[in-house]
């Protein structure tokens, strides 16, 4: 089930104001231009950001999340991509030439089980010989102990007003790290929103891969935060 942050209806419409700063996105679109893809699916697209940017350029886009509220957020944004209201392990079979996973989505699967089963949705979905581009923060860079430096603060959102958000970091378990988002809303309210993330090593992810008939083709450091995070290219077996 989604966090409330991407599946609450007040929630869900903050995250592009909170979480504005999405330098990842031209090292994706590269990625995306060198492919040449004929179909792309935005596995846990969000509030949609990067599927209405590819869309934009000329690429087939479906987004799919498991968090109604997002993809309203999203459908807002581009009537040219396809939305589907679909978790990564629900995925039909697209024939698509791309799986794109990003925000770090690759983490929220929290058992080996449910990554399996994410990683054989996203199999399913992609045409033999299609790619997988995904990413992952890097366990030995221990990036959980800055997140408080950098994730509250208050806006004033436009049809929303002020909002203030606090963060606070809750037990760290590796490979699991929990924390908690809290909004207060000027008429009062105030939400909360609880996280776990599962933080993979880099040789684990791949024999994972592996297992679900990925071949990994490259890993890259992630240009926009050097030394944090992973980017798997890979491609889809037979």
């Amino acid at each position: 089930m989604p966090d409330a942050h991407f599946a609450h209806p007040r929630l869900a419409p903050l995250y592009d104001a909170f979480d504005s700063d999405r330098g990842d996105l031209p090292a994706y679109v590269a990625i995306v231009d060198s492919l040449r893809p004929e179909r792309i699916v935005d596995v846990g697209c969000g509030t949609g950001t990067l599927a209405t940017v590819l869309a934009g350029l000329g690429y087939p886009v479906l987004g799919a999340d498991p968090a109604e509220a997002s993809l309203a957020v999203a459908r807002a944004k581009s009537s040219t991509v396809q939305w589907l209201h679909a978790a990564a392990d629900e995925l039909p079979a697209l024939d698509a030439d791309l799986a794109l996973m990003t925000g770090n989505v690759a983490q929220v699967f929290l058992s080996d089980e449910d990554w399996a089963a994410a990683l054989r949705g996203v199999r399913g979905a992609l045409r033999a010989g299609g790619h997988f581009v995904f990413e992952a923060r890097r366990p030995e860079f221990r990036g959980w102990e800055e997140w408080a430096e950098y994730n509250a603060g208050s806006l004033d959102i436009p049809g929303v007003g002020v909002v203030d958000r606090r963060f606070a970091l809750g037990e760290v378990r590796l490979p699991l790290v929990s924390f908690r988002y809290e909004f207060g809303f000027e008429d009062g309210t105030v939400l909360t929103s609880d996280s776990t993330l599962r933080f993979r090593s880099r040789e684990e992810i791949e024999d994972s891969l592996r297992a679900a008939r990925f071949d990994v083709l490259e890993v890259r450091d992630a240009p926009d935060r050097p030394g944090r995070e992973n980017v798997f290219i890979t491609k889809a077996r037979p």
